[in-house]
Order: structure tokens, then sequence, then C-alpha cells
């Protein structure tokens, strides 16, 4: 299993694709983005679900929380079951979210991989894509690494995805 964790429009995404490319056995890839699409409507604009405040901060409740739990069992699940899989993540709680996916994956094989980009990049793609509250990147491009052990950082301030995936795919295991 591979975990990138990285804030909004650092470029996760990208690497994400690139790695099915590049890896030799195919690999399925999930993201927070997938877990907050599958959610109620109602719960992407609520103090128990998720909020997305105007200035680009996101909070997030207990329901959201519940089933964020659900989801990253059935991703280990996933994984223990033999399938390689990409996990696209934004760690909002640093090394708190980290360790919600540490115990899932306990006896699994896990590469933490750190996907950094300087908050000015990343405030640009995340207005030239248009789907993102203007200042989520900024927001989170520090906040999302405080405190998380990586085994393997990559920078795509100035790297090209296929880039990055390349360094990861060579640390694969």
């Amino acid at each position: 299993m591979i975990v990138l964790n990285g804030g909004s429009s650092s470029g996760k995404s990208g690497i994400v694709r690139c790695l099915q490319a590049v890896l030799p056995e195919p690999w399925l890839a999930v993201g927070v983005d997938t877990l907050v699409d599958a959610m109620p409507a109602s719960m992407q604009a609520s103090d128990t679900g998720i909020e997305f405040a105007p200035d680009g901060e996101v909070n997030v409740g207990p329901e959201f929380r519940a089933l964020e739990a659900a989801w990253i069992e059935g991703v280990a699940a996933m994984a223990r079951a033999g399938a390689g899989v990409i996990v696209d993540e934004v760690f909002l709680g640093g090394a708190e979210s980290q360790r919600r996916w540490q115990k899932a994956l306990d006896g699994v094989g896990v590469l933490w991989v750190g996907v950094r980009c300087e908050s000015e990049v990343a405030a640009a793609r995340e207005v030239a894509r248009g789907d993102r509250v203007t200042g989520m990147a900024a927001s989170q491009a520090d906040l999302v690494h405080r405190g998380v052990f990586y085994d393997l950082e990559v920078d795509t301030t100035r790297s090209e995805s296929m880039e990055c995936a390349r360094i990861i795919a060579d640390r694969v295991e």
C-alpha cells in the first residue's frame, strides 16, 4: 500500500495516475475526495459532517469521523485481500490522522509518502482548477505534514507528477 499525504492542489492526484501507469502490477486508487463524494450531500454542509469554510478551512464532525473510520477499515481490507492500493489523503489532523491509518493498517506493508508543494504554487493550481475553495491550498500546505512520519517525500513545486511517481515506484517493494 502507498499512502500519499499532502495539502489540496499539491499534486497527489496526478502522482496517483502516474503511479498507476508506471507500476508493473495494477493498483487501485482511492482518495479522501472519493469518501467525501460518497457521503450524502447533507453531510457536506453540516457541523457533524464536513464543512468547507469560505477561507478554505475544512472542519469535520463526529458523523464524518465515524464514516471515515469505516472507510479506512474498508481500504485496509482491500490491501489485506491482496490489492495494491494507493491512497490520496489530506491529513488535516497531522499526526493524529496518520495514527488512525496506522491502526487500521497494522500488519500491512505501507510506504508513507509526503507530497509537498510550496504554498504559492499550490494556491495558483487551486485557482486554475476552479473546483476548490480559494484558500484551501494555502491553509493545508504545512498543516497536513505536522508531526507526520514519512518513508519518502516528494516536492511537486518544480517536479512533474511522472518524475515524482518514478521516485515513489523505485521504493515500492
